[in-house]
């Protein structure tokens, strides 16, 4: 097991390149078994989530290798429509392959997924989606198991705006018979990425980008060449901790409209951003605003970045009040980040933060993806020696984060350690 050594206070400076989209690259994959072949997808970060994911699929019988930053995925040799709890336990994202496998198989047994522990995201609007579309679902023995002679286009609405129902039952409406109108559904960048991946497949959908998805059946889908979006949140991620830091670094390989609700609210902050095509870059001179933040589904302020705010918070010189209305209950960084000297209250699914008070090295635990974010960043500016325990979650969606830091001038470094 590794942990991270970090001795804060160091100004960040230069430039970092983003890797592609975790949740996009999660929705991508298991699409390939829709079209056996060929499919090579671009722009694919080598982080531990797609490498679960790509056991996942091979224990079905296909073949993915990494070639660079592409990942090619050969789904020709898929026999199987199972899919096993030793790799679906790993990752919540696993049940993704549902779809595509019910679409291809017409029958499918995949594993209840694990996943990161913060407040419950259950199956349930996955499952009825696929039953509006004809799908006799049971649960059996811990799995899920989904059948249909033939899939048929009907009506869906989505109770909850939920991006991984939104992409799953997407991936069985492709190729149902007749037309599925899909309404509340999410709109998320990794969503349009899912949608626009399926077009080039040769599926017919219209209001990409919307809440209501119009998708015509088609009975063939043909293996494709796709590029992978910018990851987002590692976005949002490095301009913070650039900002918390004071520095000035050059974001590469970024969709600026896929932040508009967090540069929006870093620039209330006092963050100085200078906005390009596909590169953002971000400079900090004095101490930022108090500026609260509520979460919301997209196009508002993302989930994934409210651990990474409060972090940000914390060099202001006032109060703050952080809203979680997505999982009302994640916020297990934040007895971490008190360890670090960090004034936080919690007051329901809200966070008061309490900017002005130096933080001080300490040893911290990771506890999921994003708060081990939010740990790591507030170790950058502390003063002294911290250690990053439990960094397996931070290896979930971050590509070689140590090292991009580093580049930039941090003193952070990954070491092998015993402790859990």
């Amino acid at each position: 097991m590794d942990k991270l050594i970090i001795h804060g206070g160091q100004r960040l400076e230069g430039t970092v390149r983003i890797s592609g989209a975790k949740n996009a690259a999660l929705a991508l994959i298991p699409a390939a078994l829709l079209a056996p072949g060929k499919n090579l997808i671009t722009n694919t970060p080598k982080i531990k989530d797609v490498k679960t994911m790509s056991r996942l699929l091979e224990a079905m019988g296909a073949h993915c290798m990494f070639e660079g930053e592409n990942l090619l995925i050969d789904s020709s040799g898929v026999n199987s429509f199972e899919a096993p709890y030793e790799h679906v336990k790993q990752m919540r994202a696993s049940i993704n392959v549902l779809g595509p496998l019910l679409a291809r198989f017409g029958e499918a047994r995949v594993s209840l997924p694990g996943g990161c522990a913060f407040g419950p995201r259950p199956v349930d609007l996955h499952l009825k989606g696929f039953e509006k579309l004809g799908a006799e679902i049971t649960i059996e023995n811990g799995y899920i198991h989904a059948v249909a002679k033939e899939l048929k286009g009907n009506r869906i609405h989505f109770d909850i705006s939920s991006v991984g129902a939104t992409e799953n039952v997407l991936t069985a409406a492709v190729k149902a018979k007749g037309t599925t109108i899909m309404t509340n559904a999410a709109m998320e960048p990794e969503v349009t990425a899912l949608a626009e991946m399926l077009v080039k497949m040769g599926a017919k959908i219209d209001g990409i980008g919307t809440t209501t998805l119009t998708i015509e059946g088609v009975d063939e889908l043909h293996p494709v060449e796709f590029a992978n979006i910018p990851d987002r949140i590692e976005a949002a991620t490095f301009l913070i901790a650039a900002a918390m830091s004071r520095g000035d670094v050059m974001l590469e390989n970024v969709y600026p409209g896929h932040l508009d609700a967090v540069i929006a609210k870093m620039e209330e902050a006092g963050v100085q951003l200078d906005i390009q095509e596909n590169r953002i870059r971000v400079k900090m001179d004095g101490i930022p605003n108090p500026t609260d933040i509520t979460t919301a589904v997209y196009p508002g302020f993302p989930t994934d970045v409210q651990a990474q705010w409060i972090a940000f918070m914390l060099c202001t010189n006032g109060a703050s009040k952080i809203t979680d209305t997505i999982y009302h209950t994640r916020f297990h960084h934040v007895p971490e980040l008190q360890r670090l000297g960090a004034h936080i209250e919690m007051a329901e699914n809200s966070a008061i933060v309490f900017g002005g008070h130096p933080l001080t090295g300490a040893t911290v635990m990771s506890s999921d993806l994003r708060a081990s974010a939010s740990l790591l960043i507030s170790a950058l500016i502390a003063e002294g020696r911290s250690e990053v325990l439990r960094v397996y979650h931070i290896d979930r969606g971050y590509e070689e984060i140590e090292k991009k830091f580093s580049q930039l001038g941090a003193k952070i470094e990954r070491v092998k350690t015993e402790e859990f």
